[in-house]
Parts: structure tokens; C-alpha cells; sequence
């Protein structure tokens, strides 16, 4: 069976940040890997019009994909407007026919950004539809099967409350910290915006930081967390468990 997985993100760089160590290590198992996002970050900037930044972003992305050794596509999706609607779950559903995934990765339903929150329902709707024969039965094949899908960490671990949301699952990404740090600063853009508009600077030590927390909850030197969605119709084995080394 071939093994495909894909990570559904809301804009570029949220991939790299959540789960790029988990992605580097299904790579380096043999797995196809995808990462799209709903957006091209047109709005990530204070200095570029919308659709430089949502040039510079593309690129900037596919470069990232490149480097992880998967590909990049883009849903085209404004900022500030990723929600769960037909149109919209229509795009994701597509992409999960042309991609067909084995194993999904998304945003944490409750997030910071509603980009992320919006993004999260797209992916678990499309999960659902893509396997639907009769849902726009005129376009792709269906998928065989509901492919097993996982949450995120929220980013810093904190729901839109502030209040901590942990991982059921914890991946160890030890051994690929340094190449998802490389991963990661492709996305040169955004040290700037971020410093801009969060009041955060040092980009990549940030994301290191947060994984090493992550990870010393575990044992271990650097983390990434998920939550499995294990409702009705949705497989119940524990596919990054079986793939990763994993701590609970």
C-alpha cells in the first residue's frame, strides 16, 4: 500500500512549526508527503503589497516542501478567510482526491487564529466526504477509506482561552530538530512580520523552544504533540504510533 501523508495547514510556515520533525521522519521511512496550505499568506506582511507577499510565500513554501523531499500546493484562500463552507470544503475534498492520503495532519480545533480553527473543520469534513461516492461524484475518484486523522498542537500548547491543551501522543523528533529548523527558515519572510505585528523575535528559536518543552514533558530533548480524531467512522488504529517513536 502506498503511503501517502498530508498536512493541511491554514498558511505557510504553520506546517514547519507543528509537525515539520514528524513530516522529516515519515520521509525518511519511505512515506509521500504533502503539505498545502488554505492561504498564501497574502496578509503576512507590513512591508510588501498582498500578492508580492503572496509570491514571496509561495515560494518560500514550495522551497520548504523541496528541502523536506514532498510538495507544496496552495488552495488559494485569502487571510482572514478560511472558513467551513461547501465552496470551501469542495477545494480541500479535491485536494484529498488528487493527494489521497493515508494519514492527515491538521491544526488543533481550538486554536489562536480562526484560520486555523477553520482550516482544522475543513480537514475533518473533507476526511469524511472524500471516501463519498456520491459527493460531486463528477469530479475525482473517492477515497477507499476515511484516512486517520491528527491534531496539532494548538501553538503554545493553549486553546483560544489560553487555557493548556495536551497531546495524547507525543512524536519524538530529536534526531531531525536541525533539519526542521532548516526547514522552517526558508520561510525568511516572516522574522520580520512576526516581529512586526507579535512582538516576537528570534523566529527559529521560538519554534525550538517550544518543541523542547513539549519534549521535556515526555523524556525527551524535542517533541511535537497530537490528538488523534477517533470519532465514528474514523480509523482507530494509531498510525503515527505505529510508524514513530512515540510516547503517551
Amino acid at each position: 500500500m502506498t503511503r501517502v501523508a498530508l498536512a493541511l495547514m491554514a498558511h505557510p510556515d504553520d506546517a514547519e512549526i507543528l509537525c515539520g520533525g514528524t513530516l522529516l521522519l515519515l520521509v525518511r521511512r519511505g512515506w509521500s508527503v504533502h503539505i498545502a496550505t488554505m492561504t498564501a499568506g497574502d496578509c503576512g506582511s507590513a512591508e510588501h503589497t498582498a500578492d508580492e507577499i503572496s509570491r514571496i510565500r509561495r515560494r518560500e513554501a514550495a522551497d520548504a516542501a523541496t528541502l523536506l523531499g514532498g510538495t507544496y500546493h496552495c488552495l488559494d484562500v485569502g487571510d482572514l478567510n478560511v472558513f467551513f463552507n461547501a465552496e470551501q470544503q469542495a477545494l480541500v475534498t479535491r485536494l484529498f482526491r488528487q493527494v489521497r492520503p493515508n494519514l492527515v495532519l491538521t491544526h488543533s480545533p481550538d486554536d489562536y487564529h480562526l484560520d486555523h480553527e477553520g482550516t482544522s473543520r475543513l480537514a475533518r469534513a473533507a476526511c469524511f466526504a472524500a471516501p463519498v461516492p456520491l459527493y460531486r461524484p463528477d469530479e475525482l475518484l473517492p477515497l477507499e477509506n476515511v484516512p486517520a486523522l491528527y491534531y496539532c498542537d494548538p501553538i503554545e500548547g493553549k486553546d483560544s482561552m489560553g487555557y493548556e491543551v495536551l497531546p495524547t501522543t507525543v512524536v519524538d523528533v530529536s534526531a531531525v530538530i536541525d533539519a526542521k529548523t532548516e526547514l522552517l527558515a526558508c520561510h525568511e519572510s516572516q522574522r520580520n512580520w512576526l516581529l512586526k505585528h507579535h512582538g516576537v523575535d528570534e523566529y527559529l528559536r521560538a519554534m525550538r523552544d517550544w518543541s523542547a518543552a513539549r519534549g521535556k514533558q515526555f523524556g525527551l530533548a524535542f517533541g511535537e504533540g497530537f490528538r488523534q480524531h477517533r470519532g465514528h467512522g474514523f480509523p482507530q488504529t494509531d498510525v503515527l504510533r505505529s510508524e514513530l517513536a512515540i510516547r503517551s
